[in-house]
């Protein structure tokens, strides 16, 4: 006996996903709903920029050595280190940079690498390079951002001339950057212009002759003199006391104190005897300008790699504000560049248009949200209507049933025009007929 009964037809993969839907449809509506509130989470905390970061993974290895010619730099430093990166895993490029007393390293990695990954590689091989450099010289990372990290810039201004460029170097190296750095998100706030505060020693070279008195020896004597010593405890009537020397160098006056030898009669050589001890501005190879009105004092956020930066610069605008606060009199905190405003201005490109002044995503909660509200003009613009009306046409019968359907007919949008126009032409067949 053969059966008339035909095989099941093959059900592609939509046709599945559709008839198991169809065959539960509390479930299905769960997983939508928990979808739906997840693309909501998702679009709320999204990072937020306007300009695409198409960097690699990058980690830059910086080393100083003050006063080297860059050959010399290139031998000592970048050449060790370059050659014992290239071993590190899944790296693709080393590049190195030599400068009069600076060294650059910048190691890539292959893309899709973690960038802590990778700088966690890097102090690995560091640590074997160490070795090979000269002594004292230690190799620090990079901040942990990108190219597109700079998010913010600003400057200090005083226009009372109650401060000169050297306090407010002091100003932004001692409170601002410290200030700022603590914010979430930020990676590292650069100091620029401006003049930084040390003490200077300049020798003479007759007086040193004089006394027979060479450099290292005053290098060393510096050095020794700014450092504490512990000891340990003395009992004294039933008590303790901690025994310690203390030794660092507070003043100008303890530099110009500091022993070297012993001269004739007994009599303490001291640095003052033989240098003038002076503070001084640090050598400096670069300047910060604003508007042409003069030198001033900026700093630079560095945004932290993978972090939204809207959320950032929110964030850093709020403390900046707090900070204002504590500036002294005369001292103003000028914003020279502000990434958020582009930003926002990127957003808007994709906004929906609506009326009656809803338009645009109205936030004003926490920092990193969308906070954009549309100018009063475009609020305030009528839409566009397209009327549609019958061509002018001899009289038959029927006009007044066709003007009746025609007159007024306005619609908003293409698709109503388009059936406004159907229905006019099928009442105009209807008639005609």
């Amino acid at each position: 006996m053969i059966s008339s009964e035909a095989a099941p037809p093959d059900l592609g993969l939509i046709a599945r996903i559709i008839a198991a839907s169809a065959a539960r449809p509390f479930l299905t509506l769960i997983l939508v709903g928990l979808m739906g509130l997840w693309g909501w989470f998702s679009l709320l905390n999204a990072p937020l920029d306007a300009i695409p970061d198409l960097s690699d993974t990058q980690v830059i290895v910086f080393t100083e050595w003050t006063g080297r010619s860059p050959d010399l730099v290139e031998q000592q430093i970048t050449f060790p280190i370059s050659s014992s990166l290239l071993a590190a895993p899944r790296v693709k490029f080393v590049r190195g940079q030599s400068f009069f007393g600076l060294s650059f390293v910048y190691v890539i990695f292959e893309d899709g690498t973690d960038m802590y990954w990778a700088r966690s590689r890097v102090l690995e091989y560091l640590n074997t390079a160490q070795a090979d450099l000269p002594e004292g010289i230690r190799p620090t990372l990079g901040p942990d951002a990108t190219g597109v990290g700079w998010v913010f810039q600003y400057a200090l201004v005083d226009r009372s001339g109650g401060h000169d460029l050297q306090q407010l170097r002091s100003l932004q190296d001692w409170n601002l950057r410290y200030a700022l750095e603590s914010v979430p998100g930020v990676a590292e706030v650069a100091s620029i212009g401006g003049f930084v505060k040390e003490y200077q020693i300049q020798l003479d070279p007759v007086r040193l002759r004089a006394h027979g008195i060479a450099i290292g020896e005053i290098v060393k004597a510096v050095r020794e003199s700014n450092q504490e010593v512990g000891g340990r405890t003395l009992e004294l009537a039933g008590h303790e006391h901690m025994i310690r020397g203390r030794g660092y160098i507070r003043h100008i006056d303890d530099l110009r104190k500091i022993p070297l030898d012993v001269g004739t009669g007994g009599t303490p050589l001291l640095l003052r005897d033989v240098a003038q001890v002076s503070l001084g501005p640090a050598m400096r190879r670069g300047i910060a300008e604003l508007d042409g009105e003069g030198e001033v004092v900026g700093g630079i956020v560095i945004m932290r790699y993978g972090e939204n930066a809207l959320r950032v610069i929110d964030a850093v605008k709020e403390r900046l504000e707090e900070v204002k606060r504590g500036l002294p009199r005369g001292v103003e905190l000028v914003i020279t560049y502000d990434r958020s405003g582009l930003i926002r201005d990127a957003i808007r490109t994709w906004l929906p248009d609506r009326e009656q002044g809803t338009s645009g995503l109205h936030r004003h909660t926490a920092p990193g949200h969308i906070s954009i509200s549309r100018p009063a003009a475009a609020q305030r613009r009528p839409r566009t209507q397209l009327s549609v009306r019958p061509r002018p046409r001899r009289a038959g019968p029927g006009d007044d049933l066709l003007a009746t359907r025609a007159a007024g007919t306005r619609c908003r949008t293409i698709s109503a025009c388009a059936q406004a126009v159907a229905a006019i032409q099928h009442a105009h067949r209807r008639v005609t007929v």
